[in-house]
């Protein structure tokens, strides 16, 4: 699980570095790169509620296996030096991650459920690894290799070793010993306001994630710094949410519910920005700090909730359908609007004044998704909040 978690952002953050080179090479207008930046955020919002039905077809552990191995098509598919290989490949990932980063919660919940909290923690930190090694990595490789398309297609290789590890070492279940499908259906969660507070919190704060990934070094290029100090900043800020990725579920322990562990996450995602773009060069690395931090445990918090909000690792993985879904496809808004906004050349206050409104509106479904409640099947089958 913690392999397959470090596939699912390399392929989102290799991008932001080298998307200077693109448009030089390709000639691509700010708006079809912005479009480029939208599509793999936008296809997870489509293909995760895909993942459910894939695994009650198929069972989770072959879903999984097919996602990476489609994974490992698209990152290839990038390696030809064509705009439609480009577009193409970057589609493929995105339904690829959507399934599996969909799958990953419900698995964790069904064969940890005592821990599934901190082990949500452990696979999002590995997931904050691969995405900080994508974004530190990008130029170098793309430098060795001669060419952003070669070093966005090397990462191929780590998805074909996350497939081999996962056929040889995935938990293998007798489906006649399955618990029965019961309770739950879309329209069901559709219905219990819980699933729509946690589905739009993960959409807020996943907005400005992929933001990060898709526009954070050309916002810091705008300001002065150099195409490799800017994608090593995002590297670094990508590169810390490892320690809040991995520590945040357990201060959401600390109380009675996960508002004040949410609220503390998102003040450092306000903080870091500002730092970042509006105060002082000096406190450029500072704020690259307090972004990361903010942003791991904001991203691992948004999954742990779907691990907390649910009573069984089925409701789990419907959950996590949903929330994914919706919340991804309201996330690729993000970087399209960025892109819109630098097309008509909005400046970096303007564009700092968003990102902190976005913060606040992730602050504000926090402190309804952040509430000790829970979604169970009651005995007549009916789903229902406690």
């Amino acid at each position: 699980m913690v392999l397959v978690g470090l596939n699912l952002r390399p392929a989102l953050s290799t991008l932001a570095p080298v998307l200077t080179r693109i448009q030089q090479d390709t000639g691509l207008s700010a708006l079809a790169i912005g479009a480029l930046t939208t599509l793999p955020v936008l296809c997870l919002g489509i293909f995760a509620p895909l993942a459910p039905w894939l695994a009650k077809r198929f069972g989770p552990e072959n879903t999984l296996a097919a996602a990476l191995l489609l994974l490992a098509g698209g990152l290839s598919l990038r390696g030809v030096p064509a705009v439609l290989a480009l577009f193409g490949g970057t589609l493929l990932v995105g339904a690829a991650i959507g399934v599996a980063g969909t799958l990953l919660p419900a698995l964790v919940k069904r064969e940890l459920p005592a821990g599934a909290d901190l082990m949500t923690g452990v696979y999002t930190m590995a997931l904050c690894l691969g995405g900080a090694l994508g974004a530190g990595l990008s130029v170098p490789l793309a430098d060795r290799l001669g060419s952003w398309s070669t070093g966005l297609a090397s990462w191929a290789l780590l998805a074909v070793a996350a497939l081999v590890a996962w056929r040889l070492l995935m938990p293998r279940h007798d489906a006649a010993t399955a618990a029965p499908d019961t309770g739950g259906s879309l329209r069901e969660l559709l219905g219990q306001p819980l699933a729509w507070q946690v589905m739009l919190f993960m959409g807020s704060q996943s907005s400005l994630a992929y933001i990060v990934f898709g526009w954070l070094p050309t916002l810091l290029m705008a300001r002065g710094y150099s195409e490799g100090e800017a994608g090593w900043m995002m590297g670094a800020s990508v590169m810390v949410q490892l320690l809040s990725a991995l520590s945040a579920p357990w201060l959401a322990r600390l109380g009675r519910d996960q508002r004040p562990a949410l609220l503390i996450v998102l003040a450092m995602v306000a903080g870091g920005f500002w730092l970042l773009l509006q105060a002082p060069a000096v406190w450029r690395w500072p704020g690259a700090v307090l972004l990361g931090l903010g942003q791991g445990g904001g991203f691992s918090l948004a999954l742990t909730l779907i691990v907390l909000r649910t009573a069984t690792s089925r409701l789990a993985g419907k959950l996590s359908g949903l929330v994914q879904g919706g919340g991804y496809t309201l996330a690729a808004l993000g970087p399209l609007a960025i892109g819109v906004m630098l097309q008509f050349d909005v400046g970096l206050t303007a564009l700092t004044r968003v990102l902190l409104g976005i913060v606040t509106v992730s602050m504000g479904f926090a402190l309804f998704a952040g509430r000790n409640r829970r979604l169970e099947v009651d005995d007549a089958g009916r789903l229902r909040t406690r």
